[in-house]
């Protein structure tokens, strides 16, 4: 078998895997060292693979620097919640160590997870060990393996959504790496001696880079499928699942200044029986495995290992190692990628309310007390929380005698689904950015809001107030809130500056396109205002804004739609 013949060098984490004894590198001592707010240079990469990445406070740089401290270090803990899906008692132990160890926010993240913020060093390990109390755990949500596998979280739409559920719980548990690193270090198990660690499908180096899988239940997109490197589409009949087209080769992030890099929209390349799906998957990993870039990360996903060797050399390679083919796509059609909020009655006769968050962050504010609701509606809770990739909340599974007691306590505090929320913020998402990510050109969390609400003025005075328009926003390009397929998405370019893209689908499958760069805030208002004048007067019966765009040519269309194999 070829295996990394292309890449003589191999890159700086290369080594780090190849030394690290399937992860554990020194963190043990790193998390003992006194003298310093970080770990060892090496295992600032291999902690990663643990959950965590090392960070520091960006607004108190300058001021640290002046009095000749070392950066004020800070760890990111990410939770695994395959789905998203959460006991009340689950979320009430998260609420506690957002508190006693982080920043006092919880963040849902894009993918379906939790993350928290502002963890000390010294507060590392008992984080971690808390986490894992809860029966939830951070293995792998962040380095060189397969992710956190997201699907719809809503099972109330039919037996078909449970199901896909109970498919990515398996999937994630099933590609969890196989070292016990991770139980030595954090929960304290001792190594069985005479037991050497070994990978059966990530082997001594892992993967070339990170590997994301989603699943998506049509007609509804809410997980972005084709951003992934693997994306599965579930095809339904007779009501349950009979198989799933299979996409590969998704992923949205790039470089600046760096063209061999690119968002990129995975391709549909057949369709798989249900009880095939894991040989699929366990396959196409392999295949990245044995031929991604371990030379230069920047081109390392499955996106560049399938356009340098071509897509038909990929599907052939898959088909060769599986010993069967792959079968022609079937039918299927997505309408959004967004969110319902409010209230909906399951097909199971429980309550499930899908509740606005705006970027995921949930934190009390004077008048929007999002965190004192939650705490309070899990304390009576009998169902379950579900994430959404939208980084939005599902109170799920809620007895009919309970619905009452949470509409209530969501009035209390004044965080339920008001109906002043317009259509565009309800449709917004955006990264963490600054201040805690090292990668962030600008702000993007932080900065959004107020941004929607010039915005929001312009959408009123054009009657739009209620027109849902994807819009996102990230301070770098690595699009962790998927600003590409925005029909409005701002890149960071610096403090104050921003790449202005248009013309994404409201479905997710059409990438938008570069409008105008390093805009500020003032231009930003200047250039959208008689776009959505124009939209408001000239837009076709249901037709959504990307499009129009497009019809209009504001922007050209992305030269490379998906591709869909015969």
């Amino acid at each position: 078998m070829e295996k990394q013949s292309n890449y003589k060098e191999l890159s700086e984490d290369e080594h780090i895997k190849d030394k690290s004894d399937f992860l554990r590198g020194s963190i043990e001592d790193s998390l003992k060292d006194p003298l310093t707010g970080a770990l060892f240079p090496d295992d600032v990469k291999l902690i990663k693979y643990h959950g965590s990445y090392q960070q520091y406070n960006r607004d108190l740089e300058s001021e640290r620097k002046q009095k000749k401290l070392e950066p004020l270090y800070q760890f990111m803990v990410r939770v695994r919640a395959a789905g998203g899906v959460t006991t009340p008692q689950q979320w009430l132990s998260l609420d506690e160590l957002s508190d006693l160890h982080g920043n006092g926010t919880i963040k849902l993240t894009t993918r379906q997870s939790f993350q928290f913020h502002g963890i000390l060093k010294r507060n590392l390990k008992p984080t971690i060990q808390a986490i894992n109390e809860t029966l939830l755990s951070t293995l792998a949500t962040c380095g060189d393996v397969n992710r956190n596998v997201m699907c719809n979280p809503n099972p109330y739409q039919s037996h078909i959504h449970e199901e896909v559920y109970g498919l990515a719980g398996e999937i994630s548990d099933y590609f969890l790496p196989k070292t016990t690193a991770y139980h030595e270090i954090w929960l304290d198990k001792e190594k069985v001696a005479g037991t050497p660690d070994f990978e059966p499908l990530y082997q001594h180096n892992y993967l070339p880079r990170k590997f994301k899988i989603a699943i998506a239940v049509p007609p509804n997109n809410d997980i972005d499928v084709f951003a992934n490197d693997l994306g599965l589409i579930a095809i339904e009949q007779n009501n349950k699942v009979l198989g799933f087209n299979i996409c590969v080769g998704g992923g949205l992030g790039s470089t600046f200044g760096v063209q061999e890099t690119y968002p990129r929209l995975a391709d549909v390349i057949g369709f798989s029986p249900k009880e095939k799906v894991f040989e699929v998957a366990e396959t196409v990993i392999a295949i990245q495995r044995d031929y991604g870039n371990r030379s230069d990360r920047k081109l390392s996903r499955l996106k560049h290992t399938i356009d340098d060797r071509g897509l038909e050399w990929f599907v052939a390679e898959l088909q060769n190692r599986l010993g069967w083919n792959l079968t022609k796509p079937k039918n299927y059609q997505f309408k959004s990628n967004g969110d319902e909020y409010g209230w909906l009655k399951g097909i199971n006769n429980k309550w499930f309310y899908t509740l606005f968050v705006e970027h995921g962050r949930v934190r009390d504010e004077n008048d929007y007390q999002l965190k004192n609701a939650l705490r309070e509606i899990a304390k009576i809770h009998t169902g379950d929380f579900r994430l959404t990739g939208n980084q939005n909340l599902i109170i799920g599974n809620i007895e009919e005698g309970k619905k009452q007691g949470v509409e209530a306590i969501l009035e209390l505090y004044g965080v339920g689904n008001h109906p002043k929320l317009t259509g565009l913020r309800k449709s917004s998402m955006a990264c963490v950015a600054l201040n805690t990510c090292g990668l962030a050109f600008a702000e993007a969390e932080r900065y959004l809001p107020s941004l929607i609400s010039k915005l929001e003025v312009i959408m009123r005075n054009n009657g739009l107030e209620n027109a849902e328009i994807n819009i996102r926003m990230t301070g770098c390009p690595n699009n962790c809130a998927r600003s590409s397929l925005g029909e409005i998405g701002f890149v960071g370019r610096a403090i104050g500056r921003y790449n202005m893209y248009l013309g994404a689908s409201h479905n997710g499958d059409r990438l938008n396109t570069l409008y105008k760069e390093m805009l500020s805030e003032e231009n930003i208002l200047e250039e959208l205002e008689p776009i959505i004048e124009a939209y408001a007067q000239d837009r076709l019966e249901e037709e959504h804004f990307g499009d129009f765009v497009i019809r209009k040519k504001i922007v050209e269309q992305t030269d490379r739609p998906i591709r869909v194999m015969n």
